[in-house]
């Protein structure tokens, strides 16, 4: 039992050395007004996970503009270099062990925020339907004075531009922006009976 221990506060130590000087080596991106994880992910050759993780964003949808996001690790090769000459001062089976148990944690993790992630989906896609319908019955084509399409936005909004697409991304940034997610902008307009 205090083998085990002692293999795992090893580890643990090992695991926190390498964070750390991750850490240290850091690119961050400064978050601009209409900017979107997806899309920071895209322009710093990163993933959308990879900037939740190393932000400790509860919410991939929910940044804000002057945000400071740490998108890229500038020494990941020592990083895992680093990790390895660790693991090989262990023993074979304590690095068996160690292994199968990490496994086995990041397979819950990845579980769990797959299924968060796909009842926040879910959730947020009813939330935007909902107040399409409520909006233009989900036309793209709907006008009601200086409002237009399937969200009722500002022709401002749209630049000119009533493309179902644009429609979509513009929609999406407002909300975003505004709110923070469509489920916040559909309980604003239930109070209020405008979003």
């Amino acid at each position: 039992m205090k083998f085990n221990k002692v293999a795992l506060s090893i580890a643990c130590a090992a695991g926190f050395t390498v964070a750390g000087a991750a850490a240290a080596n850091a690119d961050t991106v400064t978050v601009k007004s209409g900017d979107t994880l997806s899309q920071i992910a895209d322009e710093n050759n990163t993933t959308v996970s990879s900037i939740q993780s190393l932000n400790s964003l509860q919410n991939i949808h929910l940044i804000f503009p002057g945000q400071k996001l740490v998108v890229n690790t500038n020494n990941g090769d020592a990083a895992a270099s680093a990790q390895q000459s660790a693991q090989t001062t262990q023993q074979a089976p304590q690095q068996q062990t160690s292994q199968q148990s990490t496994q086995q944690s990041s397979q819950q993790v990845t579980t769990q925020q797959t299924t968060s992630q796909a009842v926040a989906s879910s959730s947020e896609q009813a939330a935007r339907d909902w107040i399409a319908s409520r909006e233009s019955g989900g036309s793209y084509t709907a006008q009601n004075g200086n409002y237009y399409g399937k969200y009722q936005l500002s022709s401002a909004y749209l630049g000119g531009d009533y493309s179902a697409e644009n429609q979509e991304r513009v929609a999406e940034s407002y909300v975003l922006n505004r709110y923070g997610s469509w489920a916040n902008a559909k309980s604003h307009w239930l109070q209020n009976g405008w979003y």
